[in-house]
């Protein structure tokens, strides 16, 4: 343990300060997460593989040390992806962990545990729980994870209702730009839409690079985190069931349809292994998807729904022939915004009508369409067209990417992407 220890310490500010790579400050994510400091409650950061979770935990610890004054041997970090704690395999190897910390630096008041990727530890649950509910132990806990074991329907179970969650995306469009120090322009915006938000594919040379970088991430989420976790057999059905879904990006689709599709390519399968596999995905974070809401009755309709990627860049660089698919691209980038700023995300429907975007926040809503140009007439009617039907005064906008912005029509805003998904990200 003594040697763990010691490794530990290299990650830590225990003896000094460990250097950490901050990379891009996320405001957004840290005010939220200030937001929440000082009570017990367990703080999940979740989410995708490779979104920057780690990142967000050094800056808050940077945070936490440089700004509020806390002392570094009253934080305790412990990143489980390194090679050198795979040893820390259970809850009782982490808890001896912790004492053996306790007992060379004996820290002084409060003291801040984060831990990443603790989905990796078993039955780390019970002593997350223990050391953040221990009335005789002054303690914040700060965990990570990228699979289902920290979706919010388990965590109800393992944390008994303790917590507070923080799903972490991709860098926004204007994450992005901050990020490269440019501006918003449609000729960045179009380099965005073909390239990845994932942070660390930023500062990557080459395509190439990249799409090993993804073939491996892809890989790692379908073939050891779902597959180790559910027992699942059949590996290529699994990566078959993921393609259907870039394929069909913005596309209404039910379990049935796909079944249909599988037998066409003289493919076996049925409505309960396909059903089961969407959800391990989705679970994964690596897909998202979007049910029908009848607006009429406001109500959500079961069966078809569709589906957006949680970063294109399995799109852009594993399956380069879709990339052309512009349309459903830019669907996916607006789906996936509105998702980070809060909103519960759905495909408005109707008898005679369909919207691309029901977004919904406590006491508000905003209606989207989404379309590559409006370079006809018979477009734009279409597109502002689809809100005739709809009768309430919430916002409705109509969303291109047209440099020339159209005034209102109908009392419909329409604005070109960048300058809506990049005022987006300030709401």
């Amino acid at each position: 343990m003594k040697n763990l220890l010691d490794l530990l310490a290299r990650s830590n500010y225990w003896e000094k300060a460990p250097g950490y790579n901050l990379g891009l400050i996320r405001d957004t994510y840290l005010s939220a997460i200030k937001d929440s400091l000082d009570n017990r409650l367990i703080k999940v950061l979740s989410g995708q593989r490779r979104t920057g979770k780690s990142y967000i935990v050094r800056q808050l610890i940077e945070y936490l040390i440089k700004e509020s004054g806390i002392n570094g041997k009253n934080t305790f970090y412990l990143n489980k992806e390194l090679y050198e704690f795979e040893n820390i395999k259970t809850e009782r190897d982490l808890f001896q962990l912790i004492e053996a910390y306790k007992s060379r630096y004996n820290p002084e008041g409060k003291v801040y545990y984060f831990i990443d990727e603790v989905q990796d530890i078993q039955n780390w649950e019970k002593l997350v729980v223990s050391i953040s509910q221990d009335p005789s132990h002054n303690a914040e806990v700060f965990i990570t994870g990228s699979n289902s074991s920290l979706l919010s329907g388990e965590l109800a179970t393992k944390l008994s209702g303790r917590y507070v969650s923080f799903e972490i995306f991709p860098f926004t469009y204007k994450e992005y730009l901050d990020f490269n120090k440019q501006k918003n322009t449609r000729q960045n915006f179009t380099k965005f839409l073909r390239s990845s938000a994932l942070p660390e594919t930023a500062k990557m040379q080459g395509s190439e690079t990249k799409r090993f970088y993804f073939k491996s991430l892809k890989d790692t989420i379908l073939l050891q985190d779902i597959m180790n976790r559910y027992n699942i057999r059949d590996a290529a059905l699994l990566e078959d069931l993921f393609l259907f879904v870039l394929h069909n990006i913005g596309n209404l689709t039910s379990i049935p349809s796909i079944i249909k599709y599988f037998k066409s390519k003289n493919r076996k399968t049925d409505y309960s292994t396909l059903s089961n596999y969407l959800s391990y995905i989705e679970k994964s974070f690596i897909i998202h998807s979007s049910p029908r809401y009848y607006i009429k009755n406001k109500e959500t309709l079961s069966g078809e729904r569709k589906y957006y990627v949680n970063d294109l860049g399995f799109r852009n660089y594993l399956y380069p022939n879709l990339e052309n698919e512009i349309a459903s691209g830019l669907e996916n980038l607006v789906y996936i915004h509105l998702l980070k700023a809060g909103y519960e995300v759905y495909t408005g429907y109707g008898r005679n009508f369909e919207i691309d975007f029901l977004a919904i926040k406590p006491g508000t809503r905003i209606y989207i369409q989404v379309t590559y140009l409006l370079e006809s007439r018979a477009t734009i009617e279409r597109e502002f067209g689809a809100y005739d039907y709809v009768k309430d005064f919430y916002p409705k906008y109509v969303l291109s990417m047209d440099e020339i912005q159209i005034q209102d029509f109908r009392g419909i805003k329409h604005f070109p992407l960048w300058d809506f998904l990049f005022e987006l990200d300030g709401c």
